[in-house]
C-alpha cells in the first residue's frame, strides 16, 4: 500500500473521530416493547426527559431504517424468532439496548416455562439497563454510555464481530403430548 508521508499514520485517527461522532449522534431507535418497560420507554421520549436532545431519533419506520433496537419487557419463548429476525434485519453497525429486568435475566417471571431468561441469549447485547421498571432517566444513562462505547469503537472490530458472531439455537422442547417420544412408530408392512 503507497503511504503518503509520515502524516498517513494519523489520518485514520480522525477520520474515525468523524464517523464515530456521526453514529453516536444519529441513532434511529426501533423498540421493541414487549410489557411495561416500554411504558418507560416512552415516558423517556416525552419532552420532560427528551432523548432526542442526545442525538436519538425514537422512531425509526422500521429495522431496516435503525441503528439501535430497544428490547424492554418480557421476552417470551414464542416472540424470541421475532425479536432476532428483526434483529438481523437491521443494518450494520446495530446496537441493542436492554432496557429492564425482564429484558436483562427474565425478571420475576426468569423460572416460567416459556420466558427466555434475557434477551442475550438470541442476540447480542451491547448495554444492559437494570430495574423493574426502570427509570426514564435509567434509559439515558443507558445511551450515553452506548454513545460512549460508540465513540471508542473501530468498524472493523464492530463489523468482525458481528459477522463472527453466533446467537446460540433455542433450546428443543421437551418431549410431550404429540413430541418426539410420543409419536407412534410406524407399521411394517
Amino acid at each position: 500500500m503507497p503511504t503518503v508521508g509520515p502524516i498517513s499514520r494519523l489520518a485514520p485517527k480522525p477520520m474515525r473521530f468523524v464517523l464515530n461522532w456521526g453514529r453516536r449522534y444519529s441513532l434511529w431507535v426501533f423498540n421493541f416493547g414487549l410489557a411495561c418497560c416500554a411504558i418507560e420507554f416512552i415516558a423517556a421520549s416525552t419532552s420532560r426527559h427528551d432523548f432526542i436532545r442526545f442525538g436519538v431519533i425514537p422512531f425509526a419506520n422500521g429495522p431496516r431504517q435503525a441503528d439501535l433496537m430497544i428490547v424492554s419487557g418480557t421476552v417470551t419463548d414464542k416472540m424470541a424468532p421475532a425479536v432476532k429476525r428483526l434483529y438481523e434485519q437491521m443494518p450494520d453497525p446495530k446496537y441493542v439496548i436492554s432496557f429492564g429486568a425482564c429484558s436483562n435475566t427474565g425478571g420475576p417471571y426468569w423460572d416460567s416455562y416459556c420466558v427466555t431468561n434475557g434477551v442475550d441469549q438470541i442476540i447480542p447485547v451491547d448495554v444492559y439497563v437494570p430495574g423493574c421498571p426502570p427509570r426514564p432517566e435509567a434509559l439515558l444513562y443507558g445511551i450515553t454510555k452506548l454513545q460512549e462505547k460508540i465513540a471508542g469503537e473501530r468498524l472493523s472490530d464492530r463489523y468482525v464481530w458481528s459477522r463472527s458472531h453466533e446467537s446460540p439455537t433455542a433450546p428443543e422442547p421437551p418431549a410431550g403430548p404429540g413430541g418426539p417420544s410420543q409419536q407412534k412408530p410406524e407399521l411394517e408392512a
